[in-house]
């Protein structure tokens, strides 16, 4: 697994990179209904990958990590997603929530993994 700062750095670097692609085909992604729906899925990854960003800098710096982050990453994705076309926006939100519950899903079972493993290794120790 890669480190909190080089995962801050990447999430960063895609964050920029995701956003300035939208920017440039923005006349494309609203030219379409599928086009659309492709720009609010955009706007998902964006919103993925900012609240890696947002995530990681917290655990750097020592903060906990909450709701607030979910809230600040939604806002900014649902705000890029505004500037291609209105139904960007709706479909951003609806890729957001699926993906923030598959990103939940997969945090959950990789910590009780984590923690199995911690707890195994301590009882192991003891024999």
């Amino acid at each position: 697994m890669a480190g909190s700062g080089s995962s801050m750095l990447y999430s960063f670097l895609m964050f920029t990179v995701i956003l300035s692609l939208q920017e440039m085909y923005r006349a494309k992604l609203a030219s379409t209904e599928l086009y659309t729906i492709l720009g609010g899925f955009i706007s998902s990854l964006l919103f993925l990958v900012l609240l890696t960003f947002i995530g990681n800098y917290q655990e750097t710096v020592g903060a906990k990590t909450g709701w607030g982050a979910v809230i600040i990453a939604e806002a900014v994705a649902l705000i890029a997603a505004s500037t291609v076309h209105r139904v960007c926006i709706t479909t951003c939100f609806l890729f957001s929530a699926v993906l923030l519950y598959e990103v939940n899903k997969i945090s959950g079972s990789v910590l009780s993994v984590q923690t199995s493993d911690s707890r195994t290794k301590k009882y192991s120790g003891r024999g």
